[in-house]
């Protein structure tokens, strides 16, 4: 089920609007207590100066989490590309028709696996997964009924190559979900509106600083934008492109 976060570029305008409209409300809180001393207005700077330290380090710590997952995508997309690969060439020490049946079905199965990395449509990624695991099971028979007619080391290393094959999709598919949790982000968000709500409330004088107010709130957004492009693996800008499998592709077509 798809949420906000898998839209970066509405992650963006919505945390604008509500930091935006958080740092006018600090402003407008401030007009209602105009008389604040001047240890008062200090004190409220140190608050301040110490929340948005905790946000730099919140934001610091999200989008490292977001850029971990992102290169455990790109790293299991490398390691599947080079298991079909690999197993391609065992698949060769089957009898002649075994290993040509296989072969087909794989470079099928190579083209459903190259195909859910550029899906962008939910229906789309659907049909997909459904023709891959239909391929998988073929493939599966493709070695098992040969490896249980002869049971020989080498049928055994093709068997176990494809258990490599079916192996690597599932971890790839549990990378793609192991996403930045929906509670992060909500405590984040609450921290930020934190800080903009003291930005307003601590600024000495109200008039003419309406602009000021939008530049913290922009920031940050920007911030959240980038967090959540690099977090979505297919609604963002920047996302895993299946160079190693469509490379794989070219090869096995080269004659």
């Amino acid at each position: 089920m798809e949420s906000l976060m898998d839209f970066p570029l509405l992650v963006f305008v919505v945390f604008l609007v509500v930091l935006w409209l958080s740092a006018q409300t600090g402003a407008y809180f401030r007009r209602r207590f105009s008389g604040l001393d001047e240890g008062v207005r200090q004190d409220l700077g140190v608050i301040l100066a110490a929340a948005l330290t905790l946000l730099g380090l919140i934001i610091g710590f999200t989008f490292s989490m977001a850029v971990t997952r992102y290169d455990q995508r790109k790293n299991y997309e490398e390691e599947e590309a080079n298991a079909i690969g690999t197993e391609y060439l065992r698949v060769g020490l089957l009898p002649a028709a075994d290993a040509t049946r296989a072969r087909e079905l794989l470079k099928s199965y190579l083209d459903e696996r190259v195909l859910f990395y550029t899906a962008r449509n939910a229906r789309e990624l659907k049909q997909i997964n459904a023709a891959a695991a239909q391929l998988q099971s073929d493939l599966w028979s493709a070695v098992q009924a040969p490896a249980v007619a002869q049971p020989t080391p080498t049928a055994a290393l093709a068997a176990s190559g494809m258990n490599d094959v079916l192996n690597s999709q599932g971890y790839t598919q549990a990378a793609w979900w192991n996403r930045i949790p929906i509670a992060a982000w909500w405590l984040m968000a609450a921290v930020a509106i934190c800080c903009n709500v003291l930005l307003g409330f601590s600024t000495r004088t109200i008039n003419g600083k309406a602009r000021m107010f939008f530049i913290l709130p922009l920031i940050v957004s920007i911030a959240f934008f980038l967090i959540a492009d690099i977090d979505s693996p297919r609604r963002g800008v920047i996302r895993v492109h299946p160079q190693n499998l469509t490379s794989l592709v070219e090869t096995l077509r080269t004659p």
